[in-house]
């Protein structure tokens, strides 16, 4: 026997008194035997094996492989999204349509009838949805009936009923844009001629010239001038605006505003003016009681 295996034995003895005493109850806990250890030409031809030969456990992934989430292609199932949709679809239908057409574009006929029911309630109360009942019926339900879109301004959708609603208005008021595209979208080309026959005034952006504001215009009123007197008036040079309300002082004629040196110097230096601090009034005492109490100390203000 080598020396190796009388230590295995001496320690396997050693492990099994020891359990033997830890043991309560009267069962003995034994424990498992360890390995062997192995040796060192074991040990090399293990390694030797494992980098030749690559692990079963082990799944090579691509690296050119790309996760990503599926594409949000649904409409929304609140209802403040649900009826934005059928706002808009309405908006772009000429002829009324029913609350079953309106369903079928939102893919809501699958749902419980209670939440289509309380829908087609809540889109008769929107302010951009009009329903028009049905006439052949003496009592309504809430499948009957057509829905219309309502623009902010009703009833203009072309050239002469623009016209129209600029001549009913009785204040100095223009019309925007954005609210004549709530119910037609297409307006800015008979906008655009329009104007180039004096018909309405425009007010255009800066930036894109786009339309925003259209007022009212007379025809009548436009006087084509000549070039030539254009470029005349082009050429008058005007005087400094330091200098113009003196000139027109010198021509006995009154400026539509002060002078600007005049009205700097009537103004007082900030500086100068100091705040004066408010005096703190004393009230007279009533309480004929307390006037042993209550005391004059206002001789001894500074």
């Amino acid at each position: 026997m080598s020396n190796f295996d009388r230590q295995q034995a001496s320690f396997l003895s050693s492990m099994s008194a020891a359990a033997s005493k830890l043991g309560t109850g009267g069962t003995k806990r034994t424990l498992a035997p360890p390995s062997p250890s192995p040796s060192v030409g074991s040990t090399a031809s293990a390694a030797a094996a494992g980098s030749a030969t690559p692990r079963r456990d082990r799944v090579d992934t691509p690296a050119n492989i790309v996760y990503s989430q599926p594409a949000l292609t649904g409409t929304g199932d609140s209802i403040i999204s649900q009826m934005a949709y059928a706002v808009s679809w309405l908006r772009g239908k000429d002829e009324p349509q029913t609350c079953a057409a309106v369903l079928s574009y939102l893919s809501a006929t699958s749902r419980p009838e209670k939440e289509q029911e309380f829908f087609v309630e809540q889109m008769r109360r929107h302010p951009k949805i009009q329903w028009i009942p049905d006439p052949s019926l003496s009592e309504q339900t809430w499948r009957s009936g057509t829905y219309v879109h309502r623009p902010t301004i009703p009833g203009v959708k072309d050239k002469t009923s623009l016209l129209a609603h600029l001549q009913q208005k009785t204040d100095a008021s223009g019309v925007s844009v954005k609210d004549l595209k709530d119910g037609w979208p297409e307006c800015e080309p008979a906008i655009a001629e329009l104007e180039r026959d004096h018909r309405v005034l425009v007010v255009r952006a800066k930036k894109d010239g786009a339309a925003r504001t259209v007022w009212p215009d007379d025809p009548s009123l436009f006087h084509q001038v000549d070039q030539d007197l254009r470029n005349a008036f082009l050429r008058v040079e005007l005087p400094a605006q330091e200098s113009m309300v003196a000139r027109l002082l010198a021509a006995q004629l009154k400026p539509a505003s002060e002078d600007p040196a005049v009205k700097a110097a009537q103004q007082p230096n900030s500086k100068a003016v100091k705040k004066k601090k408010a005096q703190r009034r004393t009230g007279k005492a009533t309480n004929v009681h307390m006037q042993g109490l209550l005391k004059d100390y206002s001789h001894t203000k500074r």
